[in-house]
């Protein structure tokens, strides 16, 4: 089992109820908003601030949040997006994944001298390309989403989706 179906299925026995378990949501979401923030910007201040502005925003507007137009997880997604495109805007500043530099790692020296090498090598690649594909590659491997999910947050198809990050990552190992 995946860890999205194994997620996916804690969230759906906490949404049974007609009143949302936040204390149980926030522990299962808050990860995965917190690493899609560290793979968009970098800043763990940036990212704890943004992770806890989108539980806020989330918060607020649950009176707001439908079932039947979007499950819980894609919908909170939709709020950190909009939270992280509003942060990266009053920053004029575009940091794609030089935040993953910045992870820490188990390990010798050697073994952390080569994942930073590594890293910096990814992110200098990454730069490069435009932000869409940054946003698809952060969704992807940054917030461990699915495709079909990512097309629901971008407004992509979830073939789009899954063909754009075929060849993304076919172009980023031809660089490599």
């Amino acid at each position: 089992m995946t860890l999205e179906h194994a997620a996916s299925g804690r969230l759906a026995e906490f949404m049974e109820t007609n009143e949302l378990n936040w204390d149980a949501l926030y522990a299962l979401e808050a990860p995965r908003i917190y690493n899609y923030f560290r793979f968009r910007l970098g800043s763990d201040s940036d990212v704890e601030e943004l992770t806890a502005r989108t539980f806020e925003r989330a918060w607020r507007s649950r009176s707001r949040y439908r079932r039947d137009l979007a499950g819980f997880a894609t919908w909170l997604f939709k709020i950190a997006k909009n939270i992280g495109t509003d942060h990266l805007r009053a920053r004029h500043e575009h940091l794609p994944l030089d935040a993953a530099l910045e992870v820490t790692t188990e390990g010798t020296p050697e073994r952390d001298a080569e994942q930073r090498s590594n890293l910096t090598r990814l992110a200098l690649l990454c730069a490069a390309l435009p932000e869409r594909e940054r946003e698809l590659i952060a969704l992807k491997y940054g917030a461990v989403m699915n495709n079909r999910v990512i097309a629901e947050l971008t407004g992509l198809s979830e073939s789009n989706v899954g063909t754009i990050l075929h060849r993304l990552v076919q172009t980023l190992r031809d660089q490599w």
